[in-house]
């Protein structure tokens, strides 16, 4: 094995935040699709994809080294939203609490002299904090321009064009 129990349980939990990420972003998808919002709608929905790979590669590696990855059980997400900003300010609490679990397991490997894992997580300390100045921007742009009807159909086009060019890069880097 090349991974203690420790990590393994660490990991085996990480598996239920990003899990619960993926299910948060599908519910603030739906809202956003049934309030007429397709732009957000499509971010929210690929953000919920993305959790999901994100899940997978970390379930995948837990077996890949010895370990036993565990399917996690979810919560039911919040269904019912005020707002975008609402929304917004709601997915970027809980990526910093899954940031501040992917520094601990990072401690963790250190602590532990773990390179394997700690190579590993390196993707995630990276995604995180594009994740984390994403959404305290697009925070920011929602303050400033208000939400109104008028900002709201501005602030769906922004989030539906930030979608876009992160599928472009992505292709991009295929």
């Amino acid at each position: 094995m090349l991974i203690s129990k420790k990590m393994e349980k660490a990991l085996n939990q990480q598996l239920i935040l990003e899990s619960a990420a993926s299910f948060n972003y599908l519910a603030m998808a739906s809202w956003c699709d049934k309030e007429g919002m397709d732009g957000a709608a499509k971010f929210f929905y690929n953000h919920a994809a993305e959790e999901n790979e994100h899940m997978m590669k970390i379930f995948l590696f837990i077996n890949e080294v010895g370990g036993h990855s565990v399917t996690p059980s979810v919560k039911q997400p919040t269904l019912h939203f005020k707002s975008v900003l609402e929304i917004c300010q709601l997915a970027l609490k809980h990526e910093e609490k899954v940031t501040r679990s992917i520094h601990k397991m990072v401690d963790l490997t250190v602590q532990e002299k773990d390179h394997v894992t700690y190579d590993f997580l390196r993707f995630f300390v990276r995604e995180q904090r594009e994740e984390e100045v994403l959404f305290d921007k697009v925070i920011s742009q929602i303050k400033l321009i208000g939400t109104g009807g008028q900002s709201l159909y501005y602030v769906d086009n922004m989030l539906g064009s930030i979608e876009s060019t992160m599928e472009e890069e992505a292709t991009s880097e295929e």
